[in-house]
């Protein structure tokens, strides 16, 4: 019960409101849904509310109502202009006086005329005339012309000569005109046609007049050239020889500029090029020409003449016209006698000799050429001759072929003597043929194919051969190719191994070897990081193994360390990381950490590993300590053990023990006999052999090469901040320690290089200081707690805070109602447009139905008066 008093309390509450809300109640009443009732929530005390009851009807209704009035207004009156404004300057200004007006005006006016509208058009601002009349004036066709005043109808009759002779006495009916009437017509202005006429005719008389003045002109410059030829003959005259050599020696000498451009007037213009060949045409040609190299190879390894296999032309007269060649086969038979018998010679037997005859040489070709004329002769004689019966044309011809018979055998003898004297001759060339390398080679299918296809052959020779592989098998050539390269280089890596292992290590051949080893990395990189990969990891491997068995490891074999070599040349070193020199970076260090200096041989080979640590970190400036600790040890096994105090060392060298003093050398004539030499790896194999003069020598240049390695190191890391410490042991120990006086001069020189390059280092610290701004605290995501004094309202804060948020509200909800209202008015102005394409579609159909029907009604008409006339 208590909520329906409530409802119908708030129900009646509009009963008290005036205004428009009181002029709906009887809407309301008798409509009780037009009425929206806001509950709320809560009732508050104290709390005046002013949206309890809405009229949402009502309120539709003057809504839509205004629109009418100016929203649809102005929509209906979008594009009719029927107000008419004066924009004439100070037209409505009364302050300024009317002669101002005018003046202002008309600067205005030639302001706007001075600024070009078209800028295409260069003469607008002239006026074009034509005898005192403007061309504009005379463009607008104001006369009317005449069929019989055309232009184009040349030669035709004048109108009174036709009125006169075929008008039908039409000249003597006609009117007689007056002087008066003919002075007004002289005097009457000319059309514009008669006006471009007139034009017409000067231009044309002006252009006749241009070419007979031209024409003269060339008339007489051809006649002052004849009378100038005619004249010069008389004048010419022979300068002497005396008179001329003045002149020469006269002759200013050309200067520079115009020399070069002399020269560049007669310099080669650029031709356009050939197109740059793919890489499978280039293989493809390089295949072919190696395949014709090594075919004429095998034809001279075999003895067999190029020249002989090429057939000669036959001798011809030079009375010969050619003219008497047949393309068709000749199919006659040469008629003989043979045992006082015709014979008749095959075709194939004639052809037989011939190739004989071609073997033979070109005497014998001409021999039978001549035994066959002779026997086409005496053919043609008997043929002439056939009355006579008697033999003798039998016996000439026995004769000449007994003579022919005699020739060849002596011929045949010749032949034979001169062979034994050819068969000398190409065996030079055969033995050079066997020597000489072939051209095409096969992929090897295993290792010990390879390593005999390389074995007794020198350096130069493997490598003709190893680029002869890659180019008869190309990639792009067949399919397989690419699987057979790839383990040719695995080969190749192998094959340098061995090299590197022998007792006298073939390092030049190496050397030569990285070039092909290089392009097929290049071709086949993954197969080249795999494999090489696969040495890492077995040698890698094995140090481990080697270290938990004995808990110590050595140095390994030149060909691990070749290996290693071969790594900084064929991969880039200075990336962050990489999947070939990482994994070589990391043993590297562990060679340089792990394994014992116990001889001079692990000192060597611990140098050559520090050197290419510096190659390798050479643009990347990576440290590693390692190096560092592994220089400062070498220089403490080249101290005496009384010195080698006051300083600490890192494994795997050690403060004391027996293999200190690897690097000391107390003779002082090898000391004064020693020069910088480089240190080869090749010595670690034949160390043994050598005698203590040498190994005292190799023991100095060890030291000069750890003095050269740490001055590298100096210029590599000085950007470190902590340089000074890193390197501070090292300095101590070459500044205290290091016995320099007893080193000879050159050695003193690189000990005093690489002091002066740790000592030239500045320290280079930046104090720490706070920071000038707040450093940004890092975004949290606990919830940010606001104190709530009263239910509803947030926490009070200054004046102008509260102004600003009021403000911020407040624009919020007058957008919010700018938008409503935009969308309100683009709905209404929508129904409009609606309700007009409406209108005019039902007009549209109403009158299409009017036009139909009356074309049915006349269609029926018709029909009916049709039939009536059929009836009748």
């Amino acid at each position: 019960m208590g909520k329906a008093a409530k409802r119908k309390k708030k129900v009646s509450m509009p009963s008290a409101a005036k205004g428009p809300v009181k002029s709906a109640m009887a809407v309301v009443k008798s409509n009780p849904f037009e009425v929206k009732v806001n509950r709320q929530k809560f009732d508050i005390l104290g709390r005046k509310t002013k949206n309890d009851v809405g009229l949402p009807g009502v309120s539709r209704s003057k809504a839509i109502k205004k629109r009418n009035q100016t929203l649809l207004k102005e929509y209906k009156e979008r594009e009719k202009t029927n107000v008419f404004k004066d924009k004439r300057f100070g037209e409505y200004n009364t302050k300024i006086s009317p002669e101002e007006k005018m003046i202002r005006r008309f600067t205005l006016e030639r302001q706007q005329n001075y600024g070009k509208k078209n800028i295409y058009n260069l003469n607008e601002d002239e006026e074009l005339t034509h005898y005192g009349q403007s061309l504009a004036e005379i463009e607008k066709l104001n006369d009317i012309v005449d069929s019989d005043s055309d232009t184009e109808e040349r030669g035709t009759l004048s109108a009174e000569l036709t009125a006169a002779h075929f008008g039908g006495g039409g000249g003597l009916l006609r009117k007689k005109v007056s002087s008066e009437q003919q002075a007004e017509e002289e005097e009457k202005p000319k059309s514009r046609k008669e006006l471009i006429e007139e034009m017409i005719a000067k231009s044309k008389q002006e252009k006749q007049e241009r070419q007979t003045r031209r024409e003269s002109a060339l008339e007489l410059t051809e006649k002052l050239d004849k009378d100038w030829k005619e004249i010069q003959t008389l004048i010419a005259r022979k300068t002497p020889k005396s008179e001329r050599k003045d002149k020469e020696v006269e002759k200013p000498k050309p200067d520079e500029y115009d020399m070069i451009v002399r020269e560049l007037g007669f310099e080669m213009k650029a031709k356009p090029s050939e197109r740059l060949k793919t890489e499978e045409e280039l293989a493809k040609e390089e295949q072919a020409r190696l395949q014709k190299l090594e075919a004429d190879r095998l034809r001279r390894m075999h003895g067999i003449d190029e020249e002989a296999n090429k057939k000669r032309p036959s001798h011809m007269s030079a009375d010969d016209l050619a003219d008497g060649f047949i393309l068709d086969k000749d199919d006659r038979h040469l008629l003989s006698y043979k045992d006082g018998k015709i014979n008749i010679e095959n075709e194939e037997e004639k052809e037989e000799e011939e190739g004989e005859e071609d073997d033979e040489g070109e005497g014998e070709e001409e021999d039978n050429e001549n035994e066959e004329e002779s026997q086409e002769e005496s053919a043609s004689e008997d043929e002439e001759d056939g009355a006579a019966d008697s033999h003798s044309d039998l016996e000439s011809d026995l004769e000449s072929e007994e003579e022919a018979a005699g020739n060849k055998e002596e011929k045949k003898h010749k032949a034979n003597e001169n062979e034994p004297e050819n068969v000398e001759k190409l065996d030079p060339k055969r033995e050079a043929a066997k020597s000489e390398l072939p051209y095409t080679f096969t992929v090897p299918e295993s290792y010990e194919t390879f390593k005999s296809l390389l074995a007794g052959r020198t350096i130069e020779q493997q490598l003709i051969i190893l680029e002869r592989i890659q180019k008869c098998n190309h990639p792009s050539l067949a399919v397989g190719n690419k699987a057979k390269l790839e383990k040719l280089f695995g080969f190749l890596l192998e094959y340098i191994g061995e090299l590197a292992t022998l007792d006298l290590p073939e390092l030049r051949t190496i050397d030569k070897l990285v070039l092909p080893l290089y392009n097929l990395c290049q071709m086949f990189p993954e197969a080249a990081s795999d494999s090489i990969k696969f040495i890492l990891r077995d040698a890698a491997h094995d140090l481990g193994e080697i270290i938990e068995v004995k808990g110590r490891a050595t140095f390994p074999g030149l060909d691990t360390l070749v290996y290693l070599k071969i790594v900084s040349l064929l991969f880039p070193t200075s990336d962050f990381w990489h999947p070939v020199v990482t994994p070589a970076f990391v043993y590297m260090s562990q060679l340089l950490t792990k394994c014992r200096i116990t001889t001079l041989q692990d000192v060597i080979k611990g140098l050559f590993v520090c050197c290419l640590f510096v190659e390798y970190v050479s643009l990347s400036r990576r440290f590693a300590p390692e190096l560092i600790n592994f220089l400062l040890g070498v220089l403490h096994i080249s101290l005496p053990k009384s010195q080698a105090q006051g300083y600490t060392v890192v494994h795997p060298f050690t403060q004391v023990g027996k293999n200190l003093e690897l690097l000391l050398v107390c003779d002082e004539e090898d000391l004064k006999s020693w020069e910088k030499q480089n240190v080869p790896l090749s010595i670690v194999t034949r160390l043994k052999e050598t005698s203590r003069t040498e190994i005292n020598h190799t023991r100095l240049s060890c030291l000069a090469l750890c003095f050269d390695l740490i001055k590298k190191c100096a210029a590599l890391y000085e950007s470190l901040p902590s340089f000074h410490e890193i390197m501070h042991p090292v300095k101590i120990l070459l500044t205290q320690h290091v016995p320099v006086n007893e080193y000879p001069e050159k050695l003193q020189e690189w000990y005093h290089s690489a002091l002066k390059e740790l000592e030239n280092k500045v320290k280079h610290y930046t104090p720490l200081i706070c920071e000038k701004k707040k450093p940004v605290p890092l975004k949290q995501y606990t919830p940010k707690i606001v104190k709530v004094l009263e239910f509803g309202k947030k926490q009070a804060g200054s004046k102008k805070e509260q102004e600003r948020k009021q403000l911020i509200q407040r624009h919020k909800r007058e957008l919010k109602g700018a938008i409503r209202e935009i969308r309100k008015d683009n709905q209404y102005l929508a129904r409009m447009q609606l309700s007009e394409t409406m209108e005019r579609d039902s007009a549209r159909k109403r009158k299409v139905k009017e036009l139909l029907g009356s074309l049915a009604t006349q269609e029926g008409e018709w029909k009916a008066m049709k039939r009536k006339k059929w009836k009748n």
